[in-house]
């Protein structure tokens, strides 16, 4: 079983995180922060991995720190959990609507962390969540999975509509990119022998 666990501690939080790729979409998580305890567990159920985090953060000041650190710790779990990414799909994408909300997702599972991020959303906050912390999340999330992802807003209107498309979207595209391929099961899948 592809799996891993994340510690993290600085002096603005902590984290500790688990994460099992061949999962069925078992979620414990509590972050400190309501809206991306939600999003995760969208995440999670929508690409089938078992998660766990706990993340006690200065939620006092902002929901920054735990939010950021969160995804460092998630992106770390799934570089950890890949290995040398031997066998897997590596690519993923997918077009997801929510009500009036439509977002692209695409993802390579490349070594080279880097995020596109194109989701101009409508409002400043969703409840008391920040919402320009989503694009914080994709970037640090990515930086450290060493994943190449680019997430687009088609259309939408509704703010939390648009957010929900992008983690349901992340969870599948993901879930696709690191599958096993069978016909493909001992190869790294590039032509330079590494994914890096």
């Amino acid at each position: 079983m592809r799996e891993a666990e994340i510690k993290r501690e600085t002096a603005e939080t902590k984290v500790e995180l688990t994460l099992m790729l061949e999962g069925s979409g078992t979620v414990d998580v509590c972050t400190g922060v309501g809206f991306l305890d939600h999003m995760l567990t969208l995440f999670a159920r929508h690409g089938r991995f078992d998660l766990r985090v706990s993340c006690s953060g200065d939620t006092g000041v902002d929901d920054h720190h735990s939010t950021e650190d969160v995804a460092i710790c998630l992106g770390k779990a799934f570089a950890k959990a890949l290995g040398d990414c031997r066998g897997i799909c590596r690519y993923g994408d997918c077009f997801l609507p929510m009500d009036e909300a439509l977002v692209l997702t695409a993802a390579d599972v490349s070594g080279r962390g880097m995020c596109v991020c194109e989701l101009p959303l409508p409002a400043q906050k969703v409840g008391t969540f920040d919402t320009e912390l989503v694009e914080d999340f994709l970037q640090a999330f990515a930086a450290n999975a060493g994943i190449t992802l680019h997430v687009r807003l088609i259309t939408g209107r509704n703010t939390h509509h648009i957010i929900e498309a992008v983690f349901k979207g992340l969870g599948r595209v993901l879930r696709q990119a690191v599958k096993i391929d069978p016909s493909a099961a001992e190869q790294i899948p590039s032509t330079k022998g590494v994914l890096q």
